[in-house]
């Protein structure tokens, strides 16, 4: 995975109130900010945004392609992923789940489930289970808010 940069005539030149030169480099290549794969056949895959990937001791883990693999249990209405401190490997995966109403999961079964989805360090270190994921005003999760609630989780040890 890595940062997706694109040039052109029909690329911008700036953002409208927003003026940051560091999202284009010397050469004229804008960063999109976007997380991406190419496969052989020159296929581009988004996985995630830039500021939501969690770089977990110098590995990317998708916060995307986490949320999917959690919310396809059949418990789970939704799930935000998001970057939690970690001593040892700067960041690790928090898991914030909402339970589809009369349902119930453990942090086990969730952990089971996605033993078959994603590699094993990819796996969340830790699951808080919410009422309703924080939102922005387009609806987007809004995991900065996350990261404020629970963001120092694990190391403070478990809630």
């Amino acid at each position: 995975m890595g940062e997706l940069e694109v040039r052109g005539a029909w690329v911008a030149s700036s953002y409208f109130r927003d003026e940051d030169p560091s999202r284009w480099t010397t050469d004229g290549w804008f960063k999109t900010g976007d997380v991406v794969t190419i496969d052989e056949e020159g296929y581009i895959r988004i996985c995630d945004r830039s500021k939501d990937v969690i770089k977990s001791g110098g590995e990317w883990i998708s916060s995307v392609e986490l949320e999917n693999a959690i919310m396809s249990h059949e418990a789970v209405l939704e799930a935000a992923v998001f970057a939690g401190v970690h001593e040892k490997w700067a960041e690790r995966p928090i898991a914030a789940v909402v339970v589809k109403p009369g349902k119930a999961v453990t942090k086990e079964e969730l952990a089971k489930h996605l033993e078959t989805k994603v590699a094993k360090w990819w796996l969340p270190d830790a699951y808080v289970f919410i009422d309703q994921v924080p939102r922005t005003s387009t609806g987007k999760f809004l995991k900065t808010r996350l990261r404020e609630l629970y963001g120092d989780l694990l190391t403070k040890g478990a809630r």
